[in-house]
């Protein structure tokens, strides 16, 4: 057979990086969970029709057809691009079961059908974690959510190496209330022109808002001013009110965006910004909106974003509201394992290979392993009962640190000592018992 060709856009960790993944994941649950956020798992596909009601997304979505099916079959599914879609429809089929505000957090894995490149994959997986009421939710969840978020990721920076995160927030209200100050009408188009700052630059963003949204070169100058709009506290406010636009949703938009700024400031400082290029391209987002970048990492774009979204569950009696961030795993760990910036300890679970005499006295080193095993020692038994120095060099390359033998002595194999012990009582030391995230920020 010959060798496969790996699938661009659909990365694979080797045993050393899921390892490194596993344990973020878990670090991201944990925090989740601190905060009271419950896991939930939806299903991978979704009527096609309700992936493509929302946004520009109808491109990017991969369509799953049974093999036999009738090529006009009306079931047409596909794989969900995002989690918070496939929630929403959650919300809605089981909100008799729920009680609200609904704190929910969900690790999985979407699909993309757009180019890979660093940072974005076809297949990858995400940590999103949301807060949704029933017809009403407070505005101080919008503070919650970044705080939460900002705390998971700072975790992650402590505990395991990864660039610190810097997350930026914007206000849709607070765009939209400016633009149609203006005089602007079509304020979603706006927002998804300045949306592409980053990619295409300020000129380039002017000229379409003339050409192609029907702006006054004055009024797109408005537009790219507002955009260029940074602050780590709330002295933003001023610099919109000296652009002189006045309406309704702007001043709302202020006050809500510095409540956020204001309590990020006191509570993670320097972590949080005010930048009001910020749009996020999707429409169903109605109020504060997050996008995040990695120190070093900044081209490869937003590492965790969402934001407010007043409608976008409702079953024509009740609206159901939230506000909800998204944490890009694949989009941290992919980059940062790939490059050698993070790596395990070791690429196997095992602390002890249990050698074996012969093949006639494997009981006796699987009954060691069991009662190493039954007090948490990951171990494993040596495949072959070869001389001890082969079992020594085997468990070498597997990078498991000890071996066990059968006269009940224990030998390091980093150090080369060997001492006697007792499978009811010994203990490696805690940095050995398991593999554990090694970061090196100059690989």
């Amino acid at each position: 057979m010959v060798r496969p060709k790996p699938l661009s856009g659909f990365p694979e960790f080797s045993p050393t990086g899921r390892i490194v993944e596993q344990r973020v994941l878990a670090s991201l649950a944990d925090t989740f969970e601190l905060h009271g956020f419950g896991s939930i798992e939806t299903r991978a596909v979704e009527p096609l029709e309700q992936l493509t009601r929302k946004g520009e997304i109808d491109k990017e979505v991969f369509v799953v057809r049974r093999l036999h099916a009738a090529a006009d079959a009306a079931d047409e599914l596909g794989l969900h691009f995002d989690l918070t879609v496939p929630f929403a429809r959650y919300v809605l089929e089981h909100s008799s079961e729920l009680s609200f505000p609904f704190r929910r957090y969900q690790i999985q894995k979407a699909w993309r059908g757009e180019r890979p490149q660093e940072g974005r994959y076809r297949e990858f997986t995400q940590a999103d974690v949301d807060i949704v009421g029933s017809e009403t939710l407070a505005i101080h969840h919008d503070v919650e959510l970044p705080l939460v978020t900002l705390e998971a990721l700072e975790k992650l920076h402590v505990d395991f190496g990864v660039p610190p995160a810097t997350m930026s927030v914007n206000n849709r209200q607070l765009s939209e209330g400016f633009y149609r100050g203006l005089g602007v009408e079509d304020h979603l188009a706006v927002l998804q022109l300045v949306d592409k700052l980053d990619k295409i630059g300020p000129q380039a963003v002017g000229d379409l808002l003339v050409n192609e949204v029907g702006l006054s070169r004055s009024a797109a100058e408005a537009c790219l001013q507002l955009a260029g709009i940074r602050s780590g506290d709330a002295s933003f406010v001023d610099k919109v009110l000296a652009l002189g636009v006045e309406h309704p949703l702007l001043s709302a938009g202020l006050e809500s965006l510095a409540d956020v700024v204001t309590a990020a400031a006191a509570a993670v400082p320097g972590r949080l910004v005010a930048d009001l290029k910020i749009a996020r391209g999707l429409d169903y987002y109605t109020g504060t909106v997050y996008e995040t970048t990695m120190a070093g990492y900044e081209a490869m774009g937003s590492i965790s974003s969402g934001g407010r979204y007043d409608s976008l569950a409702s079953d024509g009696r009740t609206t159901y509201p939230g506000v909800g961030l998204s944490i890009g795993v694949s989009r941290i760990l992919v980059p940062l394992v790939g490059k050698g910036v993070l790596t395990a300890s070791r690429p196997v679970p095992s602390c002890v290979l249990v050698a074996v005499d012969a093949e006639e006295t494997r009981s006796v080193a699987i009954a060691t392993a069991t009662r190493l095993r039954a007090r948490g020692i990951p171990c494993e038994v040596a495949p072959k009962a070869d001389k001890f120095g082969k079992q020594i060099r085997y468990a070498d390359r597997r990078g498991i640190p000890y071996v066990w033998f059968s006269n009940d002595e224990v030998k390091d194999i980093r150090s080369g000592e060997q001492l006697p012990a007792d499978p009811d009582a010994w203990q490696p030391p805690a940095a050995d018992l398991r593999p554990s995230v090694l970061s090196s920020p100059s690989a």
